[in-house]
């Protein structure tokens, strides 16, 4: 694939998750690269920065479509390879994901491991949930023994450390001398001229995006903020090995232990572009359950309480667009990756590479990436069905 990018030029705005993918990956290729983000190089204002990062396809097959499961899958494997071509270290874990409840919760419990269940029955790449007694339970997670007596393991999941991940990034486009432009808002409509010399503009603003995704053109993508918020707790007294997440009718959560015994838990989605910062509801609730799952969280040190919206499009699915326009540089647009960004991210990786080296990407066919090819008679056709 390295001789299809070698002489390539190519601009990407937006130094989020996705624009740091993909500007790190095409520098390994060869390319030229320039990133621009009207943001700090800290990821800030990133919605990649407020986030738990776990890699959960069958947990999360409760609440999503088939191809993002898929999409899930194919980039369990990927990350560990992208992680380990890093130079600065990133936590990686993929030990599984542990599901409780409480007694009075047992029938949500118990459709619940049904549903997954039966998706496992239609995508057999998923390991099947192991159902735990009380002994069980307490090898996996000697932690959570003394107040569940069962519990669902879902093996092979993982999460990683998202901080990690953004930083480990940049020291990688400073190691390749990649040009980035911090603090500077860019349109990437502006940079596609002739005389910017680009070959593609590959446009990763997230929401930045809406001006471009909501055209009347494209009023079916309606490009939206989703609310999200979690807590970061310090919380030595608290041993737990892997994510785990609790069943529960008004406020299931997840934690997501990382290194030096920080926690991230969290749960809201509000369908809302607010950023103002966490309300008192939100913060006693997620507070309270946590605590139902481990007594040490008493104790724990709070140590952020973050808010950040998701991009999300009209169906919460994501999505790859190609415009071509004579004489202009290629526009390739990626956006919608909801809530599932560090989950599938590495499949949308995959699949954009294909698109720019060869036009097509047989990938995306495979995962059911939807990918939106635009004429240049402006006549669009779906290269790929969800």
């Amino acid at each position: 694939m390295s001789s299809a990018f070698s002489n390539g030029k190519y601009a990407i705005v937006g130094a989020g998750l996705m624009g740091r993918l993909l500007a790190v990956a095409l520098a390994k290729r060869g390319a030229r690269v320039k990133l621009f983000e009207k943001g700090a190089a800290d990821a800030a204002n990133s919605a990649a920065r407020v986030a738990a990062a776990m890699l959960a396809p069958l947990a999360e097959s409760a609440i999503t479509e088939d191809n993002v499961v898929r999409m899930g899958v194919h980039s369990l494997p990927r990350w560990k390879q992208i992680i380990d071509e890093l130079a600065k270290p990133v936590f990686f874990q993929q030990d599984g994901t542990l599901i409780l409840w409480h007694r009075q919760d047992a029938s949500d419990a118990e459709r619940f491991a049904s549903h997954l269940e039966r998706n496992c029955d239609r995508n057999p790449s998923l390991s099947k949930p192991m159902h735990l007694d009380s002994q069980s339970l307490a090898e996996i997670e000697p932690g959570v023994a003394e107040r569940f007596t069962q519990g669902l393991y879902l093996p092979n999941e993982g999460q990683l450390d998202n901080r990690q991940l953004l930083e480990a990034l940049l020291v990688e486009l400073t190691l390749m001398k990649v040009p980035c432009h911090w603090n500077q808002a860019t349109d990437p409509e502006q940079l596609r001229s002739q005389e910017n010399g680009f070959d593609w503009v590959i446009d990763c603003r997230g929401l930045g995006a809406k001006g471009s995704w909501n055209q009347p053109d494209k009023a079916s993508k309606d490009l939206r903020g989703v609310r999200g918020e979690v807590i970061r707790l310090h919380a030595p007294e608290v041993k737990l090995r892997r994510p785990t997440r609790l069943i529960h009718p008004r406020y299931p959560i997840y934690i997501a232990p990382k290194e030096d015994d920080v926690y991230v838990v969290g749960a809201t989605e509000i369908e809302s572009e607010d950023l103002s910062p966490m309300s008192l509801r939100s913060a006693m609730e997620l507070l309270s359950a946590v605590y139902t799952v481990h007594s040490g969280f008493a104790e724990a040190r709070i140590l952020e309480m973050a808010t950040q919206c998701r991009p999300t499009l009209k169906d919460n699915l994501p999505e790859i667009s190609v415009e071509e326009k004579p004489n202009h540089a290629s526009l390739m647009m990626i956006n919608g990756l909801y809530r599932h960004g560090f989950m599938i991210s590495p499949a949308i990786l995959d699949c954009a590479l294909e698109l720019l080296s060869s036009g097509s990407s047989p990938t995306a066919i495979d995962l059911g990436l939807q990918v939106s090819i635009a004429a240049t008679s402006h006549q669009e056709f779906s290269a790929c069905a969800s």
